[in-house]
């Protein structure tokens, strides 16, 4: 037993739980190192956070050279130089028409999303996405659908929101070969007939690629459906990108894969390598129309982090990025290949190293007890995974951008061990 987990039990709620009992040390790339000396392979990046590794000596460089000069001096009060230069990266990465609000979390930049779409529009509602999650505050939970139990005890929410259908063409309730986009955006304009009209709208709000829901990757024509109704009644996009942002998918950003743009775009995760920071990034128009006191954050856009996002992005733009488009097709040929001999694996999808595998039973039914066996049977045999799903029965990779094809190999003999151990 971790000596740090039995510790932590004394004097940290439930509330505060792990998905594992591992105690660690340190970390290095693409491993862990436990209380016990043992190394470990971490496919799960803390949940999508260390995208070029852990400890990367590049991203750590610039962080003590910052910490050297300034730790924190408050964007509300001063301006300082990684602050800035950070702010113009992200609006040149996003095409040189945008603005940036800095924050720490990413249910942060989904609340300040969304306040902004309500400020600028003076519409009252909101249009979110079942299976979908975007944080854990009041207003993020009210806009989160993957399990009830994120909900529980919390209601009443934030009024106004309404959920639509997310495409699911292996779980959905639509299930046709184009993914069932086409029922989806029936059942929404049917929303709009008989439930809310879409001129009281200020934003719809998903995920690129739903994370906590299954890893489920939506149809490109759906999302480009999705982007011309936003356009027809005055309803802003809003893109949480905050797991599929900064190079996870092989781009550097999701919404890239579905020749779409967003109004306004939340990130977080992955911006600095674990260093806390997000951002709401938006069109030009819109951001000039948050006037001061709108919105505000004390510890948000901190020299440090800001030092350690531009370092991030400078490793994902030289080679990171391609990498991961790279390692992500071979990784995703190989799963496909262990779905062959094991039936347990119903589907593998996912988009460059955002991968998952959903396990079911012999009647096809999410089979989350499998699951569990496997994760808990390849963290034995030194290999860190998550699950996720709505049915908890989904597994996700998450290993870095800069992840080799060894790793990738070490990863899925350990896996193969596992499926054999519990199938």
């Amino acid at each position: 037993m971790s000596n740090l987990y039995e510790r932590c039990s004394k004097v940290m709620p439930p509330a505060a739980n792990r998905a594992t009992k591992l105690g660690v040390t340190s970390g290095k790339g693409s491993y862990l190192y436990t209380e016990e000396g043992k190394k470990v392979l971490d496919f799960a990046s803390g949940v999508a956070v260390c995208n070029v590794g852990h400890n990367n000596d590049l991203v750590n460089k610039a962080a003590i050279e910052q910490i050297n000069k300034l730790v924190h001096g408050c964007h509300n009060v001063v301006y300082y130089e990684s602050y800035v230069e950070l702010a113009e990266k992200l609006v040149e990465i996003t095409g040189n028409d945008t603005m940036v609000y800095f924050s720490n979390s990413g249910a942060e930049a989904n609340e300040g999303a969304i306040k902004l779409a309500k400020y600028v529009t003076g519409r009252p509602a909101l249009i979110a996405f079942k299976g979908s999650f975007h944080g854990r505050t009041i207003a993020t939970t009210s806009i989160t659908s993957s399990i009830s139990a994120y909900r529980k005890n919390y209601e009443g929410l934030l009024p106004s929101v309404y959920f639509a259908e997310y495409p699911n063409s292996f779980r959905g309730r639509f299930k046709e070969k184009d993914g069932g986009y086409k029922g989806c955006i029936d059942e929404l304009e049917d929303m709009f007939k008989k439930i809310i009209d879409p001129f009281s709208v200020a934003a719809m709000i998903l995920e690129s690629v739903q994370g906590e829901g299954g890893y489920i990757v939506p149809p490109v024509e759906f999302m480009q459906e999705i982007r011309n109704i936003c356009d027809r009644y005055g309803i802003l996009l809003i893109l949480d990108e905050i797991q599929t942002g900064f190079g996870r998918t092989g781009k550097m950003f999701a919404y890239e894969h579905f020749g779409i743009k967003p109004d306004i775009i939340s990130c977080a995760k992955a911006i600095a390598s674990g260093f806390p920071l997000s951002a709401v990034i938006a069109k030009k128009e819109i951001m000039e129309k948050w006037q001061a006191g709108a919105h505000g954050v004390t510890f948000g856009g901190n020299p440090v982090s800001c030092a350690a996002a531009l370092a991030t992005i400078d490793i994902l733009e030289k080679g990171a990025i391609k990498n991961a488009e790279e390692m992500g097709s071979y990784f995703k040929e190989r799963l496909l290949k262990l779905q062959e001999k094991y039936d347990a694996i119903g589907e593998v999808r996912g988009l460059g190293l955002m991968l998952a595998i959903e396990l079911v039973d012999k009647n096809f039914e999410p089979n989350s007890k499998l699951v569990k066996s496997v994760i808990e049977n390849c963290l034995d045999k030194g290999l860190l995974l998550l699950s996720c799903g709505t049915d908890k029965n989904v597994i996700r990779f998450i290993p870095p951008t800069t992840v080799s094809k060894y790793e990738i190999d070490e990863a899925l003999a350990i896996l193969d061990e596992a499926f054999k151990a519990c199938v």
